[in-house]
């Protein structure tokens, strides 16, 4: 088995191909600046792609939050990231939470975020970042930057459009509201919405059926996901047919393709 990164601050775990990484400084709500948290995570994606025993990478927080995004006693002190001149703090941005940022939209395997309580601000784009995003019933979200008079300063206005469409995007930002599991589910930025004893074990099942399929295909599957995103159908379709000639002369291919075979010949 592959050796797992070591962490201080999350614990990470890996069974049948379902990575769980889950934040565990509730003692400030699994703030994502003034702790090791936005670099273990940058650790954990990293080791993602380099190891295909990863089929799935599941998200959580221990204790009442999944994350709180920005330490507010550090915003308010102007400590870390949050003190300086203008361009000291662009570039703590630049080489702080956005590097987790990159590090999340590159990781080659699904996400999915088990929201178990609450996700604000960066907490809330955190989920963002994630292909598939499950709530328990106690959670609450919210794009709260505007409250605080500050802009998602991780990226969150590029992806919460792709999550909720422009116009929901857009009231959730300017609004800096905080909504529950119901009403996120009813907009469409959490897929499904459970009691907080079952959300682990539903995401759990989620991501091993997504882990239990040629781990090849899933991954360029992701990567055509993004791309789609940026390209041209036109080049978009060319890019597909190129990777396409790779996943028909696999070894997964004609593997899942002969199961299937047998599949049908023994009906």
């Amino acid at each position: 088995m592959t050796k797992l990164p070591t962490l201080e601050e999350s614990a990470l775990t890996l069974n049948d191909g379902v990575a769980i990484l889950r934040f565990e400084r509730d003692d400030v709500r699994n703030a994502l600046t003034g702790t090791a948290l936005a670099d273990e995570i940058i650790s954990v994606c990293e080791w993602v792609n380099r190891n295909n025993e990863v089929g799935t990478l599941v998200l959580t927080g221990k204790g009442s939050a999944f994350s709180s995004g920005g330490n507010i006693y550090d915003i308010h002190e102007k400590k870390g990231m949050f003190g300086g001149a203008p361009t000291e703090i662009q570039e703590a941005y630049r080489f702080g939470i956005q590097r987790m940022t990159r590090a999340m939209y590159e990781v080659e395997v699904p996400t999915i975020a088990a929201i178990n309580g609450a996700a604000i601000g960066a907490g809330f784009d955190l989920t963002c970042m994630c292909d598939i995003r499950i709530a328990s019933d106690k959670a609450k979200l919210g794009e709260t930057f505007v409250n605080l008079g500050i802009v998602p300063g991780d990226g969150g206005a590029w992806f919460l459009p792709r999550v909720a469409g422009l116009q929901r995007a857009a009231e959730l930002i300017f609004s800096g509201r905080i909504i529950d599991a119901a009403e996120a589910q009813a907009i469409g930025i959490v897929m499904e919405v459970c009691t907080a004893e079952d959300l682990l074990s539903r995401c759990e099942e989620l991501a091993r059926q997504f882990a239990a399929k040629p781990r090849h295909a899933l991954r360029v599957s992701k990567r055509l996901l993004r791309a789609g995103q940026r390209m041209g159908l036109p080049d978009f379709l060319d890019y597909c047919a190129s990777v396409q000639g790779v996943c028909h002369t696999s070894e997964e291919h004609q593997k899942a393709v002969a199961s299937v075979v047998e599949q049908i010949r023994a009906r």
